[in-house]
């Protein structure tokens, strides 16, 4: 036997089954090999060790190492040569290499220095979940939990790429033929076997990332906006006793069903202090007054905080700790005030207010206490989010932040629910890291960090429809984290109830419809009255086809029309606030429908596009209720209603190199696209948003 350590170079993918004794590598591999008609490589000492044991009745020992290693590289290369672009080993030398250093505390240098060199592109490590099987060279069952974890180790030990493989030999085949034709697309795509096994283990489904490979390379298809949304052409408008009149309507209703209110809550408020970072970043005391960095930088927003520094809800605790670390701080110059107060705020060691969820910030001042938006939002629920006594609220956070909304929950909890009588019932999820984006640079080329990994970056707001799809309620009210104002809550409760109650009356009457439809009881008289309700009041334009159809093929179309999710949007004047607003847009089939559309989907270089963009009149304020269950009470599948074509690329930083990263189709955008629709225009009170820390001066925020 050639005494040749060496493995040969391929581009053959090579795929290593690796684990203790009896746990399916042989039974795998063969599969697998078969599965993609190609080459499998044995277990070299297997014939070794049963020819000894059938000569002699020796069992393995120190000195058959060595013997085997060769044996099994040879048998390896032979392989190879015969193989059809994958190669599954039944074993390799880091397998010899374990069980030599397991059974007798030593392994030869050649075979440790070769067994570190041989490459594969991945490893399926084999668990220990199948039964025992004795054989003549097998040693005993005991104690394989010990000799797996050893296994695992050393892979982990010598950074090897492995996946682990679990349960029966079906599905184990099943789940090993998923990746493998995953890991063959994503090396076409120039990606590492390390990086394969980071996505997986992050919980990226494969065929995400390929899709978002295509996206980065070929672009993402503008919207194509035929004109914008208005009062009476899209937009529902209605008087003051209107309004009254659905909020009764609503409260008439609620008792029968499960209210929730869904509150996106998991981002930091970075953005919120990205002026005053960029302050502390640039700006040196000793060398520049305050007024001279606005004037270089032209920093209008941190003349404006400077100015209204006492108005913010958070001055007096900031400005008393103050005095408590610099005894003399009062007799400091103006400059010196301003500058420790910003750098106090942002400070890790204090406040940390930029890496805090906005959630749990001081927003509004009250003669008794300072308010949190989770205390805004608690006291909101409570007021129209309620049903038999009971107000259901539902949070998305950030994993880390969690402990920081409960202790903030705790806090006020019973001072919201005492008074009113009211028990709320407080859930949490977090954004799924499966829905995180990959990054690339300008050359679409991946982005990894200076440690050499990938760079994971959540999906956006679009991601949150996977927590909105796992709520079991009737109807779900969503709103903003930092969209609360200070008072008026009687009126903000006016105007979401009454969203809620046109909600309603457009699901008992689209169900009507869907239940008759289903009982044979439509004719041919009553599709006029369902047409129009769908032109008039849910604004789906009809095919002009529409009408060739045969009767029975005109219900089908209508069921399918109707038998979707329903959202009530709340559509505020646009006052010059950047976002979406509300368009009448055409998709690839020709087919129009009511949508909002982000200034990022729209194509800025095309003259009439851009006109129709500037031509709207309408913000949208997020102010949303939905009905996610069907006719028959049945959740919908959310997901299934998406516009996948309509994510974003955004720009984005990593460790200070621009990168493009993908976003999801917007949460109230393209993961809500072919929902049926209903825009009403509603007062600006409901819209106040707190995008950067100086919108706490406007007379929203402020005390009355």
């Amino acid at each position: 036997m050639e005494k040749n350590l060496r493995q040969q170079k391929t581009t053959i993918i090579k795929i290593a089954l690796f684990g203790p004794e009896s746990t399916g590598k042989t039974t795998l591999a063969k599969q697998l090999a078969d599965y993609y008609e190609t080459e499998w490589v044995p277990e070299f000492a297997r014939d070794y060790l049963q020819q000894k044991w059938e000569e002699n009745q020796h069992i393995c020992t120190v000195d058959d190492m060595m013997p085997i290693a060769y044996g099994q590289t040879v048998l390896e290369n032979e392989k190879l040569a015969e193989s059809e672009k994958y190669l599954f080993c039944d074993t390799n030398l880091m397998v010899t290499k374990v069980f030599s250093e397991v059974y007798y505390g030593f392994c030869d240098p050649l075979l440790n220095e070769a067994a570190l060199k041989h490459n594969y592109d991945l490893f399926f490590l084999t668990d220990i979940d199948v039964p025992w099987e004795k054989d003549d060279i097998r040693d005993t069952a005991e104690g394989r939990e010990t000799v797996f974890s050893v296994f695992k180790q050393t892979l982990i030990d010598n950074k090897k790429p492995f996946i682990t493989l679990s349960g029966d030999k079906e599905s184990r085949l099943k789940k090993a033929t998923l990746i493998v034709d995953a890991l063959g697309a994503l090396k076409e795509k120039g990606l590492s076997s390390q990086d394969f096994v980071e996505i997986y283990n992050h919980g990226i489904p494969f065929e995400n990332i390929l899709e978002q490979l295509d996206i980065f390379k070929n672009g993402i298809a503008k919207s194509n906006l035929i004109s914008p949304a208005t009062i009476n052409n899209g937009i529902l408008s209605l008087s003051e006793a209107d309004f009254e009149e659905k909020a009764a309507f609503f409260d008439k209703q609620k008792e029968s069903l499960k209210i929730k209110k869904f509150v996106p809550a998991s981002g930091a408020a970075t953005r919120m202090f990205k002026f005053l970072t960029a302050f502390l970043n640039d700006f040196d005391i000793q060398k520049e007054t305050i007024n001279a960095y606005i004037n270089r930088k032209n920093d209008k927003e941190l003349a404006i905080f400077i100015v209204g520094m006492e108005k913010f809800p958070f001055f007096e605790t900031v400005h008393e700790k103050l005095k408590e670390i610099y005894p003399d701080f009062e007799t400091l110059e103006r400059d010196y005030k301003n500058y420790y107060f910003i750098k106090l705020l942002l400070s890790q060691d204090y406040y940390n207010s930029a890496n805090k969820p906005k959630a749990v910030l001081p927003f509004h001042l009250y003669d008794t206490h300072i308010a949190t938006p989770i205390e805004e939002h608690l006291n909101e629920c409570v007021h129209y989010a309620t049903a038999k006594n009971v107000s259901n609220l539902h949070f998305t956070v950030s994993e880390i932040h969690q402990e920081l909304f409960e202790a903030a929950v705790d806090a006020v909890k019973e001072k919201i629910e005492n008074p009113s009588g009211v028990k709320i019932n407080i859930g949490y999820s977090y954004q799924n890291k499966s829905t995180d984006s990959i990054n690339v640079d300008s050359k679409n080329k991946i982005v990894r960090s200076s440690n050499g990994n990938l760079v994971f970056r959540p999906g956006g707001h679009g991601a949150l429809i996977e927590n909105l799809n796992d709520l079991d309620s009737d109807i779900i009210f969503i709103k903003n984290i930092d969209n609360v104002i200070q008072n008026h809550i009687d009126k903000i409760a006016l105007y979401k109830k009454a969203l809620g109650g046109i909600l309603i009356a457009v699901q008992q009457k689209v169900f009507g419809y869907l239940n008759a439809i289903e009982k044979n009881e439509v004719k041919e008289s009553d599709l006029k009255e369902i047409v129009d309700v769908l032109m008039q009041k849910l604004n789906i334009q009809m095919n002009k086809e529409f009408n060739k159809f045969t009767f029975e093929n005109k219900i089908i179309k209508i069921k399918e029309l109707l038998d979707r999710p329903i959202r009530v949007c709340g559509m505020v004047r646009n006052e010059g606030e950047p976002g979406g607003g509300p368009f009448w847009v055409m998709n690839d089939k020709g087919e129009i429908s009511l949508q909002i559309v982000e200034t990022s989907q729209v194509d800025l270089a095309n003259k009439k596009q851009l006109e129709i963009l500037e031509e709207a009149t309408h913000f949208n304020p997020v102010d949303l209720v939905c009905g996610i269950k069907n006719y028959k009470g049945e959740k919908f599948d959310l997901k299934q209603f998406v516009d996948q074509k309509s994510g974003f690329i955004v720009e984005k930083s990593v460790e200070g190199k621009a990168v493009k990263s993908y976003e999801l189709p917007g949460l109230w955008n393209g993961s809500m696209a072919n929902w049926l629709t209903v825009f009403v225009a509603v007062p600006l009170i409901t819209f106040n948003p707190v995008k950067t820390v100086n919108d706490l001066l406007k007379p929203a925020h402020q005390p009355q």
